[in-house]
């Protein structure tokens, strides 16, 4: 394990700016699946909407992305850069306001997404749907 990288990253996740502004949050879930296409299709959406913001936009993401979390090998388990990003969407999800897209498809149970993120959106009072549906009916399908 890189020690000073895990620390470093875990100072990023919780303190580094993660806000976006309204209407703009777009989520993805990769964790534990086979492929990269829910996270290739939300940055190929946020290509073409340039409104659109994935964690991966802020200033946390950013940093996080620069030190390779999640990216490529650098020394770190599946469940450390599970707990980094856990951090930051947490953060992030906290602060997000009005409609989120999402691209979910498949999303693992043990994924960032259904762990963290999801139950966090139905908690957040700012966030009133998930890719244009009220926000409880979308959940539903993962609960």
């Amino acid at each position: 394990m890189n020690k000073l990288l895990y620390e470093e990253a875990l100072e990023v996740a919780g303190e580094y700016d993660i806000t976006i502004p309204k209407n703009s949050a777009v989520l993805y879930s990769i964790s534990y699946l086979p492929t990269t296409e829910n996270r290739d299709l939300a940055f190929s959406y946020v290509k073409k909407n340039p409104q659109a913001k994935t964690i991966e936009d802020t200033i946390c993401g950013k940093k996080l992305v620069e030190l390779g979390i999640g990216y490529h090998e650098v020394g770190l388990s599946q469940e450390q850069i599970a707990h980094i990003w856990s951090i930051a969407s947490r953060r992030f999800i906290s602060s997000v306001k009005g409609n989120v897209t999402a691209f979910v498809d498949g999303a693992d149970p043990r994924s960032v997404f259904c762990r963290v993120e999801l139950p966090l959106l139905l908690q957040n009072k700012n966030v009133t749907h998930i890719n244009g549906q009220e926000k409880n009916t979308f959940a539903a399908k993962f609960m």
